[in-house]
């Protein structure tokens, strides 16, 4: 026989459930994001494309005398971006097809949680500080073009001419091979254009607390349209960095990464248990499969190149690529050059 419930008694009882679940939302109001439960142990190591050698002994030798995780990671690409040698990045970088250099770059820092970017900077050496300076100290992410100069002369930044006289005589002979209907004459026949380059350097770290950073800096696609950004600059493309899981990052034809939005989607595979190595090649897979025909070979293939970069909270790294490349990485103890694992054989 059912007993009957008084409608103060029904009322009381539902009070009391309320307040007893009233403790719920103060447990689930951040609403963090799932995570594959593993071992928290670290250690000290950083992974970057292979311009990045010196880059990442530079960032583990930082870390391990107490630096950030971030500001060790903008102190080893500094090297490539103070290079004049290095034509993919900062000073000495490929111009766009007007002849100006532009410079993109993009940081997240694991332990606070926050990113910050620049795109289209022009007339400052090194964008990976002006990238942190836009997180540190503003409620902003992305500062782009004019604006985010004023941002960098705002704090002490000396602008410069950022063409190199070996930069400015690539841009002036692919100038002079633009077409044959245009005003310009064509280059001596046999004499070397210069292919378009699309490098960067990606640098991802982690410190023996478990303590990620992320960081991607370039000079973008030469001979771009004035303005062009690819994902360097892009958060969750370029780069992404969860400290609960690793971080990730990307060179190659930018474009086809803002399409997968390659860091996060990185990141996301190591989520679900991947190894750093395999997280990268999966998201390789996603990229072929989101390219447009006209980037494909007839047999499918792409007619690009894009590589990925990650590292987990345990400071396990690795890399992949579409076809046989090379990256560098730091296991704590030195720094070496390595294959990645890729998708196709060399053409």
């Amino acid at each position: 026989m059912m007993k009957h419930t008084s409608r103060r008694s029904f009322l009381g009882t539902a009070a009391s459930a309320v307040a007893g679940s009233a403790v719920v939302p103060s447990l689930v109001s951040a609403f963090p994001a799932p995570a594959v439960l593993r071992s928290r142990a670290s250690k000290f190591a950083a992974v970057s494309s292979a311009n990045g050698i010196r880059g990442v002994a530079r960032a583990v030798e930082l870390m391990m005398s107490g630096i950030d995780t971030l500001d060790a990671a903008v102190e080893g690409v500094k090297i490539q971006e103070l290079d004049p040698n290095d034509n993919s990045v900062g000073y000495g970088g490929l111009p766009n097809e007007a002849g100006v250099v532009q410079l993109d770059a993009s940081c997240m820092h694991g332990p606070t949680k926050r990113a910050g970017a620049v795109g289209a900077l022009e007339g400052i050496k090194t964008p990976s500080e002006v990238a942190r300076l836009v997180m540190k100290y503003t409620d902003h992410i992305l500062l782009v073009g004019e604006g985010a100069k004023r941002f960098a002369l705002s704090y002490g930044f000396q602008e410069v001419d950022l063409l190199t006289p070996e930069s400015r005589e690539a841009w002036l002979r692919w100038r002079a091979n633009r077409g044959k209907d245009d005003d310009y004459l064509d280059v001596p026949r046999g004499e070397d254009v210069g292919a378009r380059v699309t490098g960067t350097i990606n640098m991802n770290v982690t410190n023996a607390k478990g303590e990620i950073s992320s960081i991607t800096t370039t000079s973008g696609l030469s001979w771009k349209i004035p303005g062009r950004v690819g994902d360097s600059p892009i958060v969750g493309a370029g780069q992404y960095c969860d400290n609960d899981i690793g971080a990730a990052g990307s060179t190659g034809r930018g474009e086809s990464c803002i399409m997968v939005c390659g860091g996060f989607l990185t990141v996301e595979h190591m989520r679900q248990g991947m190894s750093p190595t395999d997280a990268a090649l999966e998201t390789c897979r996603r990229a072929v499969a989101m390219s447009a025909p006209r980037l494909l070979h007839p047999d499918g293939q792409p007619n690009y190149g894009l590589t990925f970069y990650a590292i987990n909270k345990a400071g396990e790294t690795g890399a992949a690529s579409f076809y046989p490349s090379r990256y560098a990485a730091h296991d704590g103890n030195e720094a070496t050059i390595r294959d990645t694992a890729y998708l196709f054989p060399r053409r």
